[in-house]
């Protein structure tokens, strides 16, 4: 056979294997040859290039992603959590999943940790396994008592990371915004609350998401604001984090409300050994971008697609910079 008829044989056979999906038996029934011979021409359409086979490995590119995220950002981790759906339901589960393992992997004896509530912390907390750590502190970062019918978990949470980690809840049983700063800095000085206050501040893990300012977001319906106070938010912030709202350039937005807010400061997160932010979604990705240029965590747990939009958005960002210089 001369080399050319060899060539355009192999290549005939190539494309049955590997477009057509026949076996080499069928192949070599179909041509009339032995099967070795498909086997021996299969391999030469590979070694002449003809057949290049491309293996995609998604946790392959996760590994990339998390290496770009985290040099972008300055973090000391990142961990992408594989979901196969760009939804915030499907997202919000596998970045729960994921957050526990890697909570489960890291909490070490004696750490205190201090979570905040909300359905991302809650898919969280009811992923955790039992850890053999000892001497665990689990305490509230801030309040969660409402008199809403929509829940935000902040009992549950609590109850999941003691039950986890074999200690006690410390909750914090407020509200997260009252009416006054003043009725506030009367209940702070409450010996009981100044205690899980300062159990917070000493926390060494805090593992917390972001808010959004969109009318159907969970702070925004638990009664806590007013209507003006909400459409002032949505015009001013770009989220929040522990219901604390901030700006485009990460600094609190609206002191009038952050007096009246209960619970760790923005400023206390970047000092943390652990500062765990877990969120994912687009609707989240301003407030994300935002905390994590701010410096307010050090480790980031999203998925895939949101990991991909904050890379979009921060070239984007860099190029309008670039214009106008």
């Amino acid at each position: 056979m001369l080399d050319r008829e060899k060539d355009r044989m192999c290549i005939d056979i190539a494309r049955l294997y590997y477009e057509s999906n026949y076996s080499q038996q069928e192949i070599a029934h179909l041509r009339q040859i032995s099967r070795p011979t498909v086997s021996k021409l299969l391999q030469r359409a590979k070694d002449l290039g003809y057949v290049n086979i491309h293996i995609y490995d998604p946790l392959e590119e996760m590994d990339d992603l998390s290496d770009k995220i985290q040099k972008m950002y300055h973090l000391d981790s990142v961990r992408i959590a594989y979901s196969p759906l760009n939804k915030n339901e499907e997202i919000r589960k596998h970045i729960g999943r994921v957050a526990a393992e890697f909570l489960n992997q890291t909490m070490k004896n004696g750490d205190i940790i201090g979570v905040t509530w909300g359905r991302t912390l809650h898919s969280v907390s009811s992923q955790l396994k039992k850890s053999h750590a000892q001497g665990i502190e689990v305490v509230q970062l801030k309040g969660g008592v409402t008199h809403s019918r929509l829940k935000n978990y902040s009992f549950e949470i609590v109850q999941d990371f003691a039950d986890a980690f074999n200690t006690i809840a410390r909750y914090l049983p407020l509200p997260v915004i009252f009416d006054s700063p003043e009725v506030k800095q009367m209940v702070e000085q409450d010996r009981n609350i100044k205690q899980i206050l300062e159990l917070g501040k000493q926390a060494n893990i805090v593992v917390f998401t972001v808010g959004t300012v969109r009318d159907d977001s969970l702070l925004f319906n638990l009664g806590y604001l007013s209507q003006d106070e909400k459409e002032a938010l949505s015009r001013s912030a770009v989220g929040d984090i522990c219901s604390r709202f901030f700006d485009r350039y990460g600094k609190i937005c609206n002191e009038r409300i952050n007096e009246r807010t209960v619970g760790i400061e923005l400023d206390d997160l970047s000092t943390k050994e652990k500062s765990i932010l877990v969120a994912g979604g687009k609707r989240k990705l301003m407030a994300m971008h935002t905390a994590l240029t701010a410096g307010y965590a050090n480790i980031l747990i999203t998925d895939q697609f949101t990991g991909r939009s904050l890379l979009e958005m921060q070239a984007a960002e860099h190029n309008r910079n670039s214009q106008k210089h």
